[in-house]
């Protein structure tokens, strides 16, 4: 049977239901392949409770972790660092927030007089892709290694060196298309995109029978339908509609913007190439028109040079006592201009 609920990446349905306790035991039991026994949501100052530019909702849990030692069980405190997204995200602002929880006092192991923190894992529940990363889930732990590069195995949950270092688990919303091979894939279901129904993304459509045997899975489905039918919930759900309109609305007029900008860039490149071949042609040309002037130059040199020659042969000719007449016929040079040569 097809049911109705709310979507989760919705901050308000996110936050709806991560508060619940069993929910939370349950997501993060399926997260960090462990039996979570206990999960207490710790206060902090970095929810968005006010909105900026870009969405990130935070949640902290202090997480009791039951782990199996041979035949010896034991309860250890995890530190769970949850962030979630819907948009592009500079790393730089989750690095901001690990930063600070590596420096909040309140991260201190209790009665510990070395000051060391409880172990902790970052969780990234992404609304995009990351690079490359075809996996929807991918997990990055931290090995301790000695100097040839192999794994030191005993003493690596010291907590000097969990004080120091943590392990992240990245889940890429928008890869999680249906296909259920595992425990966590199966929890994490509930946030498949490819489920919209209706012309928003705050309804999925979701095959209960799919859960029937699952206890857990369908209280979170019972959850999520009690969101999809809460008024205040949907109307909470109205307000990021309209924030993240605006944040699109905002993002595209930037890229019309940007893309205006590098046609004008552009245009003004190619008219700044043209003008600047347009200055090369007429530089050749000046250089031409110098050649020519000098070469213009030239001829009147050598035709002053000829005249001279002509009127210093004239002069001579004329004083041998040859007379106008004569020079003419022996030069080819009209009598008039003999006569001008003769002065």
């Amino acid at each position: 049977m097809f049911i109705h609920v709310a979507n989760p990446i919705y901050d308000s349905v996110f936050k709806y239901i991560m508060e619940d306790e069993r929910i939370a035991k349950t997501m993060l039991s399926a997260l960090l392949k462990k039996e979570v026994v206990h999960v207490t949501v710790r206060p902090h100052e970095y929810s968005n409770t006010t909105r900026d530019t870009l969405s990130m909702f935070r949640i902290d849990f202090a997480a009791t972790v039951r782990e199996r030692e041979g035949d010896v069980e034991k309860d250890r405190v995890v530190l769970i660092e949850l962030q979630k997204t819907w948009l592009n995200t500079e790393t730089l602002r989750f690095r901001q927030y690990l930063g600070a929880q590596y420096s909040n006092k309140n991260n201190i192991r209790e009665a510990d007089e070395k000051g060391f923190a409880y172990p902790m894992v970052a969780v990234y529940l992404l609304g995009h892709k990351v690079g490359n990363i075809k996996e929807p889930i991918v997990y990055v732990n931290h090995d301790v290694f000695d100097y040839n590069g192999n794994i030191v195995k005993e003493g690596s949950e010291e907590p000097f060196v969990e004080s120091l270092t943590h392990n992240s688990i990245i889940v890429q919303i928008p890869l999680l298309h249906g296909n259920v091979n595992n425990r966590l894939e199966k929890v994490l279901s509930v946030f498949d995109q490819t489920q919209v129904e209706g012309n928003t993304q705050q309804v999925l459509k979701i095959d209960e029978d799919k859960y029937a045997d699952d206890n857990d899975m369908l209280y979170v489905l019972h959850k999520l339908t009690a969101a999809a039918a809460n008024s205040e919930m949907r109307q909470d759900m109205n307000v990021e509609d309209e924030y993240y309109k605006a944040i699109e609305d905002r993002d595209t007029a930037i890229m019309q913007r940007d893309k205006i900008l590098k046609e004008k860039e552009e245009q003004l490149s190619q008219q700044s190439e043209q003008l600047s071949q347009q200055s090369e042609q007429l530089s050749q040309q000046s250089e031409q028109l110098s050649q020519q002037s000098e070469q213009l130059s030239l001829k009147d040199e050598q035709l002053s040079l000829k005249d001279e020659q002509l009127r210093n042969m004239a002069k001579v000719l004329f004083d041998k006592g040859m007379t106008e007449e004569q020079i003419s016929s022996m030069t080819g040079i009209d009598i008039e201009n003999i006569v001008k040569l003769l002065k």
